[in-house]
């Protein structure tokens, strides 16, 4: 029987989230890489789209419904992956870094008696060895892994591995009712701003910092965001200081991105918030310390007021939208 890679696709009211695609890509080509058959597993109630990952290469997925696993329950959720993946026989386990696969990714580990590599940015395959990369020190420096044990549960770092167009496949669909359910503890309600993108997950993020003075500023980084359509982010002092929730926090303690493009106001680029959005494509930022950190990893910088900077910026960014 052909060795497995098992991949957790991680879904969200129903479907699934663009982290879990570019797990499914990164999985397919693993598998390919190593002469290994890749297959997916997904957990919830009612999820649409399922067939579509046969598009980024894996051509079988098994959905464990329930619709009391509508909400993660990490002690459910991990005993399932954990009992299918053993089923299964899986060596590689692939799970997306986000909040939710930080917290499933251990545990599936322990009951699978696996080895665990978190944050992976980048792998390549020696015989039949993979070595992965992953950052250290916060961000510093990158440092290479190699898992001995045969059994490995991987974490990619969210938007670093892109998924790319689909192709025409059709992934099969096996559907299988979760019964004998472990619930000591389940996220009840799940709480979002309506029509708020994602730190996480989006393409282009505006961040700022205290640089903007006061949370009554920060219209100023909502509407640079809506104009080009990118997600609103925080450094760790705003929102310590209560001008911005956690949710849009950026940082070793917030959320880790790779968008393709990062456009930092007013943040002075401490290495806790570097740590979080160094591996965007793409970095902006504007500041007016010519010496703030920040400068050392942006591509683009404006030593300047954000004051002076932003409302003429915006104006002008209307317009070409507008044209």
């Amino acid at each position: 029987m052909a060795k497995k890679v098992l991949v957790f696709l991680e879904q969200r009211n129903g479907s699934i989230k663009n982290a879990a695609l570019q797990v499914v890509k990164f999985g397919a080509e693993v598998a390919s890489a190593l002469g290994m058959e890749a297959e997916a597993v997904t957990i919830g109630n009612n999820i649409d789209g399922l067939s579509k990952v046969g598009g980024f290469g894996i051509n079988k997925v098994t959905h464990y419904k329930n619709e009391l696993l509508e909400n993660y329950s990490s002690s459910a959720y991990s005993k399932i992956v954990s009992d299918f993946a053993n089923e299964l026989g899986a060596e590689i386990i692939v799970i997306s870094n986000t909040a939710l696969g930080k917290d499933i990714a251990p545990r599936i580990a322990v009951k699978t008696g696996s080895a665990i590599a978190v944050d992976v940015v980048d792998y390549k395959v020696e015989g039949s060895e993979i070595i992965f990369t992953r950052p250290v020190y916060a961000g510093k420096a990158l440092t290479a892994v190699k898992l001995k044990p045969e059994k490995k549960v991987i974490t990619i770092r969210p938007n670093v591995f892109n998924a790319g167009e689909p192709g025409s496949d059709s992934a099969e669909v096996v559907t299988k009712e979760a019964g004998e359910l472990d619930l000591r503890e389940k996220v009840i309600e799940i709480k979002k701003s309506e029509g708020k993108l994602d730190v996480a997950e989006a393409d282009k993020i505006v961040s700022g910092g205290r640089g903007l003075k006061g949370p009554e500023n920060f219209h100023l980084i909502e509407e640079l965001a809506d104009v080009i359509g990118a997600a609103h982010g925080a450094s760790r002092a705003v929102v310590d200081a209560g001008w911005r929730p956690h949710s849009e926090q950026v940082g070793q303690t917030g959320k880790t991105v790779s968008p393709n493009l990062y456009i930092a106001v007013g943040i002075s680029g401490a290495i806790q918030h570097i740590a979080g959005m160094r591996s965007s494509k793409f970095i902006v930022a504007i500041n007016k310390d010519k010496d703030a950190p920040i400068f050392q990893i942006a591509d683009y910088g404006i030593a300047g007021d954000a004051f002076e900077i932003l409302p003429p910026l915006i104006s002008e960014l209307k317009r070409l939208k507008e044209n």
